[in-house]
């Protein structure tokens, strides 16, 4: 569990199990509630987040669910009250032990957060430009596409470097969660000796520098100043090369490798038709500039992707900021270019 969260890149939080029962009734709740061991995961005096949800159960009522696995929690830590708040995902930041209850179709499962913050929370990103992607899924990208940290990657519309700096954790072997704090260093368990090894295993692990060249580059002077802040604080400022220029202006290195990227999609209809223009300028960019290489991108809109000429295939789909989207990967054969030349 402490290796999970120090380094999956992609997962969003690591929950532990705490226990699977049947149960139709309260009073059978709060006697499953309080048998379970929530002296290893909680202290007495700390709060609890309770995130219920409910689907298809005779104990459909969250609030009164919540109610109930609170009165166990504390009857097992022998208290007469403990603090208690609810909420979603988003009241990550307000402290205390968060504990997962979901009800289905009569079962109960309880859960507890081990990570705290969502695990996308590197620490690194406090600059941002419009519209960033969240750093779980730079790396699914790059994942998706099957970039070798051997080779070059370029990013040729970064806006505020998540993609290029998640190539580089991921190409000097950093792993994302050696900077942060975890709810598990709370708990009465926690064993400190254990996480001082496993920590200070990652951190001998780490490359001074990538083997390949990984660019990012933006038009925008902002975005470009924000993904070197946030590269310095990622602690990869060496590694990425970032530059403001046109989409046309990329240098891509010699050696093929990849292009990774995430173009602005467009919510609007109106708005997807001025894109059409970038999309077809990317394709044709990338075209003529990097014959040999892999391009992947995510995609929210097929008539777009099609703008590129390019032969995308699917690779993932997921979800950016509730829009769906997937990850769609192309090879650029390298008799393209010559042909363009001749």
């Amino acid at each position: 569990m402490y290796r999970a969260n120090l380094h999956l890149r992609t997962a969003s939080r690591v929950l532990l199990r705490v226990a699977e029962f049947g149960v139709r009734g309260f009073p059978e709740l709060v006697r499953h509630a309080k048998r379970q061991p929530w002296e290893r995961f909680v202290d007495p005096g700390r709060p609890v987040r309770l995130r219920v949800t409910c689907k298809k159960s005779r104990l459909y009522h969250s609030d009164a669910v919540a109610e109930r696995v609170r009165e166990g929690i504390a009857t097992r830590l022998g208290v007469e009250q403990i603090e208690v708040t609810t909420g979603a995902e988003r009241d990550d930041e307000r402290g205390g032990q968060a504990v997962v209850v979901r009800m289905a179709h009569d079962r109960c499962l309880l859960s507890v957060d081990t990570s705290g913050e969502l695990l996308h929370r590197r620490g690194y990103r406090e600059a941002t430009a419009k519209a960033p992607i969240r750093e779980t899924l730079a790396a699914a990208l790059l994942l998706a596409a099957e970039w070798r940290t051997d080779a070059p990657l370029l990013d040729p519309l970064c806006g505020s470097g998540t993609i290029p700096i998640e190539a580089a954790l991921m190409a000097c072997r950093v792993a994302p969660g050696l900077h942060r704090r975890f709810a598990f260093m709370d708990w009465p368990e926690f064993d400190a000796a254990l996480w001082q090894r496993i920590h200070d295993e990652a951190t001998g692990a780490v490359l001074p520098r990538a083997a390949a060249p990984i660019q990012g580059s933006d038009r925008d002077a902002g975005a470009i100043e924000a993904a070197r802040a946030n590269a310095a604080r990622a602690g990869v400022a060496a590694t990425v090369e970032l530059e403001r220029h046109a989409l046309s202006a990329i240098r891509p290195p010699a050696m093929a490798g990849w292009v990774c990227t995430n173009p602005p999609y467009g919510v609007r209809v109106s708005e997807r038709a001025e894109l059409r223009n970038l999309y077809a300028q990317l394709g044709k960019v990338v075209r003529a500039k990097c014959p040999g290489w892999t391009v992947a991108m995510f995609s929210a809109d097929a008539r777009l992707e099609r703008a590129t000429t390019l032969p995308f295939r699917p690779v993932l789909r997921t979800a950016n900021g509730g829009i769906p989207v997937r990850v769609v990967k192309a090879s650029i054969r390298t008799e393209e270019r010559a042909t363009k030349e001749r």
